[in-house]
């Protein structure tokens, strides 16, 4: 291991910069499996049909990969919201969501990269954009734009979200189903129709953060599995129902990666976040932001 100032401030900026990229991934699985309890196992399938939408329409329509997946959410939006209706009326007006439900969204990840293999192939896809490529240099070092818009578009979607969250009457309706249905419910809100939108808004984030990731690298259909711990542990890390968390976890993680990645080699590097997901299982349960 050769060890450099040089080389561990450039690994701790691209780890801040990868933090970012995190937190558009990680927010939809706090919203679903923090607020909502939901375990939603297939959010890294709809990360990767995010990609793929950002990819067919850059590569056969020209347009950017981030603006083609912010125009999918909203449809995508849509059929998040369908497909808690169908989860809802299926296992959990029964009782029966935890591991009916669990099974059933693995199917859905299944279904959804068998699609995109049958579809796409299993050969990496990449996008092309003005922005991927060139590089910041400030002094000794290098802030590659392909990591800075992930960065800036991923604070831009959790910074949304919580200004949605805390400054409309929806949102706060689902602050509050996450901690008490029935209090909605007496108040005379539907808890159903509420954890319909925030479903819709998980699955939305999803498609964005796909977007971001085939900006960062190129992408296969089987690679959403790689981000299952990875999402997971972020949330666990945050504290389940935090954003604020959400975006101290992903930072903590990207950092982790990028060091480990740097100084010991990037088959370390999934290990990180199921290091991280012990620890903090370990050390503090409910997560650094957890009550």
């Amino acid at each position: 291991m050769i060890f450099s100032f040089d080389l561990f401030s450039n690994a701790i900026v691209s780890g801040v910069l990868l933090g970012g990229f995190y937190c558009a991934v990680a927010v939809g699985i706090t919203i679903a499996f923090g607020m909502l309890d939901i375990v939603n196992i297939a959010h890294p399938a709809f990360i990767m049909a995010g990609g793929f939408i950002a990819y067919y329409c850059n590569t056969y329509l020209g347009i950017d990969p981030v603006l083609a997946c912010v125009i999918a959410a909203v449809p995508a939006y849509a059929i998040g919201r369908l497909l808690y209706r169908f989860y809802y009326l299926a296992f959990e007006k029964r009782g029966e969501e935890s591991l009916q439900g669990l099974a059933f969204f693995f199917g859905i990840l299944f279904i959804i990269e068998v699609a995109l293999i049958l579809t796409f192939g299993v050969d990496y896809r990449f996008v092309e954009a003005a922005y991927i490529g060139p590089t910041i240099s400030v002094g000794f070092l290098a802030i590659p734009w392909r990591l800075l818009v992930p960065l800036i578009v991923g604070l831009a979607v959790i910074g949304g979200i919580m200004v949605f969250l805390s400054k409309t009457f929806i949102g706060k309706a689902i602050l509050a189903v996450s901690q008490d249905p029935l209090a909605l419910r007496l108040v005379g809100g539907n808890p159903v129709r509420v954890k319909e939108i925030a479903f819709g808004l998980s699955i939305a984030t999803a498609i964005i953060a796909g977007a971001l990731l085939i900006i960062i690298q190129p992408i296969e259909p089987s690679l959403g599995r790689d981000f299952i711990g990875r999402v997971f542990a972020i949330a666990v890390l945050g504290g389940m129902t935090s954003l604020p968390g959400t975006i101290v976890a992903s930072m903590i993680l990207g950092i982790s990666e990028s060091l480990t990645t740097t100084f010991f080699g990037p088959s370390w590097s999934p290990a990180v976040a199921f290091g991280l997901l012990l620890v903090a299982l370990a050390v503090k349960p409910a997560g650094i932001f957890g009550r």
